[in-house]
């Protein structure tokens, strides 16, 4: 346990809040309790609940307020810790915050593989807290998961939604809903604690999270099976992040390293073909691929930031505004009027 950055984050954080009820252009008022951070084997916990990130954040900062600004085409959306609210904004127009959604959090998920989602988006904020929203910000409908702490969501191209648990009764489970609707089917994975999960352009299912040793591991639920698989990647992965089909490789974000390592898929390993280095990124709690830019949400930076994909290096753009520990990003587009 990084027993220092403990400290130093519960000195610095003493004006942690979660703001639960902040509609957009409305301010954020700090907490003056002091969170309670502490690591559950490798996965960090923040005021009793977990968190998808790796490392401790410093005090987030909040920008000065504005109203909603939401007549661009398309959006991205940077979701702070689980039920407190997504910033919102029109990069490249502008890295400044344009709007808020009250109530959001935790990592999102749009109806593509990689780009920007068409019309919808969704948003797993908390157990009961699995929205979708119809591209700006108007929820449209509210899923619920009953064996757990949701932590990530993926799409595939039929419309199903796999929701992961993180934690609780069903942790390291993944519960997919058969076209994003009714009760879900509990799928049990080799994970303890799932943390992100992704589909490739066949149909395949693939999730990252840490096994019962505390080590990382990579599963498969290949299409038409009811049984996921273990996959050995043929690099070492130090802590599990997001899983994202970039139109070439199957993706996966090692968030201590800064990296995003390119795999192809052979049966039960998974080869790496090419790295993809975030310089200057913290702790990239989610990112999310588009055509030529990858988009992530820096949970130790408390910021959004823009990278070149697949060059990488340093980044092109830092999206500015209010940041309460962010978890997770998606990018999305307006239906065509």
């Amino acid at each position: 346990m990084n027993t220092t950055g403990l400290v130093k984050y519960a000195g610095a954080l003493g004006t942690l809040a979660i703001c639960s009820a902040c509609a957009g252009g409305s301010a954020v008022a700090p907490s003056t309790v002091a969170p309670n951070v502490q690591y559950i084997g490798r996965t960090l916990s923040v005021n009793g609940m977990l968190v998808t990130a790796a490392r401790l954040s410093p005090l987030p900062r909040y920008a000065t307020i504005v109203p909603d600004r939401l007549e661009r085409k398309h959006f991205e959306y940077i979701f702070n810790i689980y039920n407190s609210y997504a910033s919102i904004f029109d990069y490249p127009k502008s890295v400044q915050q344009i709007g808020s959604i009250p109530g959001d959090g935790g990592q999102g998920c749009t109806n593509v593989l990689n780009g920007y989602g068409k019309k919808t988006f969704w948003d797993v904020a908390g157990d009961t807290a699995i929205t979708e929203y119809k591209v700006p910000k108007t929820p449209i409908k509210t899923l619920s998961d009953s064996v757990g702490q949701p932590s990530s969501c993926a799409m595939d191209f039929s419309g199903d939604l796999a929701v992961g648990i993180l934690n609780g009764s069903g942790a390291g489970d993944i519960d997919i809903f058969k076209q994003a609707s009714g009760p879900g089917t509990v799928m049990t994975t080799p994970l303890a604690r799932e943390y992100f999960d992704g589909y490739d352009i066949n149909g395949n299912l693939f999730a990252d999270g840490f096994n019962r040793s505390d080590n990382f591991e990579l599963v498969e639920l290949p299409k038409g099976s009811r049984k996921f698989r273990a996959i050995t990647t043929s690099n070492t992965v130090q802590f599990a992040g997001s899983v994202q089909w970039d139109g070439k490789y199957l993706t996966v974000l090692d968030q201590v390293a800064n990296a995003i390592y390119q795999y192809t898929i052979s049966g039960t390993k998974a080869t790496l073909k090419g790295t993809v280095k975030l310089t200057g990124s913290s702790d990239c709690a989610q990112t999310w691929i588009v055509k030529r830019l990858v988009y992530c949400a820096d949970f130790a930076n408390n910021n959004g930031e823009v990278f070149r994909y697949p060059a990488g290096g340093s980044a092109i753009a830092v999206l500015s505004g209010n940041f309460d520990s962010p978890l997770g990003v998606t990018v999305a587009e307006k239906p065509v009027p």
